[in-house]
Parts: structure tokens; C-alpha cells; sequence
């Protein structure tokens, strides 16, 4: 914060001080006079119940002296008068950085026994799984689902059907370095009647018909524009993160609406690279919980 912010902080801190503390010797004089007096505040209930203007006990009276003690020892050993760090150096942070390490090395003595094992070992080994699922739930759930079946845009892992490929390594790179998945929209090249006609040849792959457009026109733009991700036969390249037209699986959506804006418009994906923020060894564990997903099937 600022100098003159810090500066009303400590302002503000010890006037509380300050005026706690003349309220509490205040408080003692009065109780120094008489243990009960006939004073009352004024206030009546029910016709004669009083409430009268007593000192405080002598032992309740300590407790506030206590707080106002404790309160100054505070201050001095920790932040709390403005821009002072206190004598102790303790930040959040700093607690928060020892915390997360104190955990870690707890982590690292459970996720030692699974160092070394192949992916595939490690899909079938139940303890391993059952981190693989927490590190799902904690980590990939907000998209994929909390039982991987995804949603719209996100795919689904246990259906078999993988865009960069299903195998245990696939798997790793795509949880260890992420993905990038890109498709130009083609309006502008093909027009509204080519973008018809190339969701027709679209919907055909997978044994549908479109009440609109050529799908014969439309395999020959598709050839020319789409063929080099997607195959001649639309059946997709893993290589590329290219979706299979022909399995009636459709990553953004299958209706005619949702292909003919994809075809124009086109749609950008990226998974983050979860290498560096979760470590090998909880890659290779994730890798093998998301490789039984699809195994399950």
C-alpha cells in the first residue's frame, strides 16, 4: 500500500488502542468506587424490570485488558500497522509456499511406489487408478465431466473415439504438452451455397441426408479444402487432431446447424500443457486413469 495509506492505518490502529485503553482505566475507577450502585441506565421493561448502570467485574474487566495486550504484541510480531511486516517476516505467502512443500514431500513418498511402472501396468493397478481419478476430478472435470464423458467442444474419453490418438503415449503427450486444435472457417472461400453444399457431402460421410445443398459439388470442394486434415474418405489423421466425419461422433455438436456454422465459421480448441504445473510422475498417473476410461468400454 501506499505511504500515506499506511501511514491512516497505523493512525487508525493505535487510536483504538489508545481509546480502548482509556475506556478500560475508566471502567476501573468506577469499579474502584462501589461494587453496586443505585444508578440506572433509564431503560424500563414490563412496568419494573430495571437495568442498572453497575461497573464491569473485576475478572471480566482483565479479559478486555488481555485482548488489548494481546492486540499490541500482534501488531508488533505480525503485519498489521500499515507497510510493518513485523518482526517475524510472516507473510501468507510464505505460508502458503511452506504448506504446499510440506505436501509435496508427503506426495512424492505415495507417488514413489508407482515410479517407473508402464502406463499401461499402471491402468490396471487399482491404487494407482484411484490417484489417477482424484487428479482427474481435480484437474480435468471442469471440461471433460467428472466421469469423462466431456460435453460440446470437449471431448469424450471413454468412447474409444481419440483425436490425437488412444494409446498410452498419445495420451501422455496430449496431457504432458497439450493440444492446439484449429479449423478455418470457409465461408468466405466456398460461399453460402459451397458451405451447403459441403455440409451435405459432410452429412453423407456418416450415412445422412441434408434437405439443402449438392453432395456430389460438395466432395469435390471438400477434397480440395478439407481432405488434407480430415482424409479423402473423412475418416480423419490423429497426427493432426483431425476429427473422423464417418463415426457419427461429433466433437462440437451433430446437428446440421452446429456442422454448417463449424464449416463456415470454423473453431479453435486448446488443451493446456499440464507437464510443467503437475510433474511427470502425475502425468503418467492421470495418463493411465484417462487410458482406463477408454479401455472400460
Amino acid at each position: 500500500m501506499s505511504n500515506g495509506l499506511s501511514l491512516y492505518v497505523i493512525v487508525l490502529v493505535v487510536l483504538n488502542v489508545v481509546a480502548a485503553m482509556w475506556l478500560l482505566w475508566w471502567m476501573r475507577k468506577r469499579r474502584d468506587e462501589s461494587a453496586t450502585t443505585t444508578d440506572t441506565t433509564g431503560h424500563v421493561w414490563d412496568g419494573d424490570l430495571q437495568e442498572y448502570n453497575n461497573p464491569l467485574p473485576r475478572w471480566w474487566l482483565w479479559l478486555f485488558i488481555l485482548s488489548v495486550i494481546f492486540s499490541i504484541v500482534y501488531v508488533v510480531l505480525y503485519p498489521g500497522m500499515g507497510n510493518n511486516q513485523g518482526t517475524l517476516g510472516w507473510t501468507q505467502q510464505k505460508q502458503w509456499a511452506e504448506m504446499q512443500a510440506e505436501q509435496e514431500k508427503k506426495a512424492q513418498v505415495m507417488l514413489a511406489q508407482f515410479a517407473g511402472k508402464p502406463i499401461e501396468e499402471l491402468s490396471r493397478d487399482p491404487a494407482a487408478l484411484k490417484v489417477g481419478r482424484n487428479l482427474f476430478a481435480n484437474n480435468c472435470s471442469t471440461c471433460h465431466g467428472s466421469d469423462g464423458g466431456g460435453a460440446a467442444g470437449f471431448p469424450n474419453l471413454t468412447d474409444g473415439d481419440w483425436l490425437w490418438g488412444g494409446d498410452a503415449e498419445s495420451i501422455r503427450t496430449t496431457i504432458h504438452e497439450g493440444r492446439i486444435g484449429a479449423m478455418p472457417g470457409w465461408e468466405a472461400v466456398l460461399g453460402q451455397a459451397g458451405v451447403e453444399n459441403v455440409l451435405a457431402h459432410v452429412l453423407s460421410l456418416s450415412g445422412r441426408a441434408s434437405k439443402s445443398g449438392n453432395a456430389a459439388e460438395g466432395r469435390t470442394q471438400f477434397e480440395l479444402l478439407c481432405a488434407a486434415c480430415h482424409g479423402a474418405d473423412g475418416r480423419g489423421q490423429t497426427a493432426l487432431g483431425a476429427p473422423n466425419l464417418t463415426d457419427k461422433t461429433w466433437l462440437h455438436g451433430g446437428s446440421p446447424e452446429t456442422i454448417r456454422r463449424v464449416i463456415a465459421q470454423g473453431v479453435n480448441n486448446a488443451m493446456p500443457a499440464q507437464g510443467e504445473r503437475l510433474g511427470d510422475e502425475r502425468v503418467r498417473l492421470l495418463s493411465a486413469y484417462v487410458l482406463s476410461l477408454g479401455e472400460s468400454r
